[in-house]
């Protein structure tokens, strides 16, 4: 499998397109609290963009976005459903960790749903541990957060 992962922003149409399918997906998973989450979703404040493409198709994606001056937030993880277990998703993390030490920071955290069993049990395989609901996802049942230090 020819995997090519490139760095860009949140201009990157593929990103874009990406994004649009997660979306999609995350409006079935999170039911009635969509709207709530999307709110802090949005892409034009992403600068640091991870697209990862299979033989020339874009596969999936990733962000991180500052969160305080030791800390960025991963953003916009996505894989698409057909590749899956395939590597791409680890492939993708591990670039937006390499581009967050590069610009000098030290962890990272996340914010998954609970009903995104296989998120959460691939950020724990990748070294995330769980830590208190943090920001706007305190008190939210259905998040559940990570960080791990780089």
């Amino acid at each position: 499998m020819n995997i090519k992962t490139i760095r860009t922003n949140s201009k990157n149409k593929d990103f874009i397109n990406l994004v649009k399918e997660l979306d999609v997906y995350l409006k079935i998973t999170d039911e009635d609290e969509h709207d709530f989450y999307n709110q802090f979703n949005s892409i034009d404040v992403l600068k640091e963009v991870v697209v990862t493409y299979v033989s020339e198709n874009a596969v999936g994606c990733g962000a991180i976005k500052k969160f305080d001056n030791s800390t960025v937030e991963v953003k916009r993880m996505f894989v698409s459903l057909d590749n899956r277990g395939t590597g791409v998703a680890q492939k993708i993390l591990q670039e937006l960790e390499t581009c967050a030490k590069e610009l000098g920071y030290k962890k990272c955290i996340l914010e998954t749903g609970v009903r995104q069993v296989e998120a959460v049990k691939f950020y724990k395989k990748c070294g995330y541990k769980i830590i208190p609901n943090y920001g706007q996802y305190q008190g939210m049942e259905n998040s559940i957060c990570f960080e791990k230090k780089i």
